[in-house]
């Protein structure tokens, strides 16, 4: 079966094309093709409150390759998500409108509880590490959501407007910082050494620079070390001579930033980085709604 899924997200827009298969008893997730535009919906959003028309225009026509593209994939079935920017935005609403007009694709605008459930949808810290509490926290743009898994049960799920955008602009208060600390400090108390999965780019790309094996967790130590690294080069350096995108060297250090607050405020030492976001939450999604379907009377 193959699906498709549209993440809108503050610092770019991203398409995945996955196939399922089954593999005996469980499903095997396969991802067949990811395509990113570096549109930033935060730039606008949160100095502005508003999405410009440029970026508005930009927006449409990228929707409207992502239909061709999952028209040619012949996917069974896709979704398509905003998140942060998004439903700021004042004009967040009118723009979706354009775009189901334009493209025929019904943009689901998400609250930060419903975007913190897609991602643990995920539903990888059975493989990663059974019988351990587990932290899934996924930085955006605009937004940190975190969802706490206990005994194979979701105990608690929130969103945090903490995001790098939004530190890149000044925009996180004292009072944000320590909302975040207190809540961590509060429901992870009782938890026994809790660890934590990381989703988004960000932390994609610092797995990636840490060289770490596919499965092995980075230290509280060594995501710091790489911090300092990445803050011992200028912007323009990170891209030169560490290779990163123009749109991912410069949020790279706040998602650093905030990952090493939770880890320090969670009192968790490993930070499992299995390569997985919100579009990967859609397809799990999409497969359990296409396995409900099948097995509904009638069908």
């Amino acid at each position: 079966m193959k699906f498709a899924a549209i993440d809108i997200g503050s610092n770019a827009v991203k398409l995945l094309l996955a196939r399922v298969m089954q593999n005996g008893a469980s499903p095997y997730f396969k991802k067949e093709s990811f395509i990113r535009m570096p549109i930033r919906l935060g730039e606008d959003v949160f100095s502005n409150q508003r999405i410009s028309p440029e970026q508005a225009e930009r927006l449409v026509q990228t929707m409207a390759g992502f239909k061709s593209l999952i028209a040619a994939y012949d996917a069974l079935d896709y979704m398509a998500c905003a998140t942060s920017a998004m439903r700021e935005a004042e004009n967040g609403q009118e723009i979706a409108d354009e775009i189901l007009k334009a493209t025929g694709i019904e943009l689901q605008i998400v609250d930060g509880g419903r975007e913190a459930q897609i991602i643990y949808s995920n539903q990888v810290e059975g493989s990663l590490v059974p019988n351990r509490a587990t932290l899934y926290v996924d930085v955006g743009g605009g937004s940190t959501e975190i969802s706490i898994m206990h005994k194979g049960q979701c105990i608690d799920s929130t969103s945090f407007r903490i995001g790098t955008i939004r530190i890149l602009k000044d925009q996180i208060s004292d009072e944000d910082w320590q909302g975040l600390r207190n809540w961590l400090k509060i429901r992870t108390r009782e938890l026994d050494s809790p660890v934590i999965i990381g989703s988004g780019g960000n932390i994609n790309k610092v797995f990636r620079l840490a060289r770490k094996k596919e499965g092995k967790p980075l230290s509280h130590k060594r995501l710091k070390t790489i911090y300092k690294a990445l803050t011992s080069y200028t912007y323009e350096e990170r891209i030169l001579l560490l290779g990163l995108r123009p749109d991912r060297a410069d949020v790279i250090v706040p998602a650093c930033e905030i990952f090493l607050s939770i880890m320090k405020w969670a009192q968790s030492d490993q930070l499992f980085v299995p390569q997985i976001g919100l579009s990967d939450g859609l397809i799990h999604i999409l497969y359990e709604k296409q396995l409900k379907s099948a097995l509904e009377p009638g069908d």
